[in-house]
């Protein structure tokens, strides 16, 4: 729902700029509206990138980028190199690792009671993020300190993004006819596990795509695969030896079956985790959301030319796979390496695919009790305005 521009202060003010995709924008874009939704508005965002941003949320199509609007209790801001200060919010957000703008830190300077100043970092399961999470920093030459806060999956992060409502949310689209059964049917899929795997194939560039959709089309199972419009598209056309697919595409070779979704919202996206049998996801806000949604999922985490991420997959494979079988978890690391290229040497998901299907009775389980143990801790909104009015000496 779209609104005009308000005038107050905002109580926080979030800036995000595009580095992984479209990624960091979505998942700004959510903390926001969770944060209005809460009634901590006006909440106003930056985003550097107004294309990327009426990809996740339509309503902002309809906003000249140059005033700006609200959409669900959230002002809109296009950030440019012409960037001109509004009046600070009372907390102010800069995430994954961008800068704010000197004439920004001034105006928060210039204020008679300094923001809160919040630096947004990246999902890690890795050791030392509980040891770094909520550290200091005081600016060198204004009077601000600079709070580092990390997401995480224990007590001693900051926990993960989740609207209060969204398990009850998913919980009724499975239960309810016009749930899941209904939106399968709409895109012509089987509503009975008897008549084949459904899954969401949502991936950065994968060369190693072909072989596993050839296993697929001669495996015994219909596999029945949704691919939304994203950076693996030419890859999935490329091992079809189709033309570019485009939206509506429907493609069948021998047990499996694809079909082209267009590029949606995020309450959309959410919906299709819910509808499937097995999603795979990419990066950190649908990774999050694939855990939320309780299902099998294989995760391809943001590839780093140092090979650093090897290191973040291994972090939380460890956490993940705690308590599982020791055959399905070798099931689901196996194929997890070789979906990020770090398996064994040839250990391809291919190869490593018989047995991942194998496991999914078990898999499926284990993610619906992983979500449940992750669902019994505070989320990220609720840890973040916690924290920050304690650093205000505020009520929390």
């Amino acid at each position: 729902m779209m609104d005009s521009v308000p005038a107050p202060r905002p109580a926080w003010e979030i800036f995000c700029q595009v580095v992984d995709n479209f990624g960091d924008i979505g998942v700004c874009w959510r903390l926001a509206r969770d944060l209005a939704r809460r009634g901590a508005a006006p909440v106003r965002l930056w985003v550097d990138d107004w294309a990327v941003l009426t990809r996740i949320c339509p309503a902002a199509a309809g906003i000249e980028p140059a005033v700006g609007g609200v959409v669900d209790g959230v002002a809109l801001r296009h950030w440019t190199p012409a960037f001109v200060p509004s009046a600070p919010g009372e907390i102010v957000i800069e995430a994954f690792a961008c800068e704010l703008p000197p004439a920004q830190l001034d105006a928060m300077a210039a204020q008679a009671v300094a923001p809160v100043w919040i630096n947004l970092e990246y999902l890690s399961a890795e050791d030392w993020v509980a040891g770094c999470h909520g550290l200091a920093s005081p600016h060198p030459r204004l009077p601000l300190v600079k709070h580092f806060f990390f997401p995480g999956f224990d007590a001693n992060t900051g926990g993960l993004l989740r609207e209060p409502d969204l398990l009850a949310r998913r919980d009724r689209f499975l239960s309810q006819p016009q749930g899941r059964a209904a939106w399968r049917a709409a895109r012509g899929l089987p509503t009975a596990a008897e008549d084949g795997l459904v899954v969401s194939l949502f991936a950065y560039e994968q060369p190693a795509l072909a072989a596993l959709l050839q296993a697929w089309a001669q495996g015994p199972r219909p596999i029945h695969v949704l691919v939304p419009v994203s950076r693996v598209l030419p890859d999935v056309a490329a091992a079809l030896d189709a033309p570019a697919l485009e939206v509506g595409a429907r493609i069948r070779r021998g047990a499996l079956s694809v079909q082209v979704l267009p590029f949606t919202d995020q309450d959309d996206y959410d919906a299709q985790l819910w509808a499937c049998d097995l999603v795979f996801v990419r990066g950190e806000d649908s990774f999050v959301r694939a855990q939320w949604a309780a299902r099998p999922f294989v995760w391809q985490i943001y590839p780093q030319s140092d090979t650093a991420h090897h290191d973040k997959l291994e972090a939380f494979l460890a956490r993940y796979l705690a308590g599982l079988p020791p055959a399905p978890a070798a099931a689901l690391g196996g194929f997890w390496r070789a979906w990020n290229g770090c398996a064994p040497a040839g250990l391809t998901p291919a190869a490593a695919w018989p047995a991942f299907a194998d496991a999914l009775p078990a898999l499926g389980a284990h993610a619906r009790a992983w979500c449940d143990s992750q669902a019994a801790m505070p989320d990220l909104a609720r840890r973040l305005t916690e924290f920050c009015f304690h650093i205000k000496g505020g009520p929390g």
